[in-house]
């Protein structure tokens, strides 16, 4: 049984560093199946997102 910790957890804003990001128990939700299938397929992707979008974030993810 999962417990909800008895306060609130951060959100990650600004946050560019996956390794800080679960450090710091700020709030992550877990898309590493979503990058594997984007990764895995021969099709270059442009990633157009617009500023403080987690482009950074996605990227140092992969890396961990």
């Amino acid at each position: 049984m999962n417990q909800q910790p008895s306060f609130p957890r951060k959100m990650p804003i600004g946050i560019q560093s996956f390794e800080k990001l679960r450090r710091e128990n700020y709030v992550y939700i877990d898309k590493t199946e979503i990058m594997y299938r984007l990764v895995s397929t021969s099709n270059p992707y442009f990633l157009s997102r617009p500023r403080r979008f987690g482009k950074s974030l996605m990227l140092s993810t992969m890396e961990a």
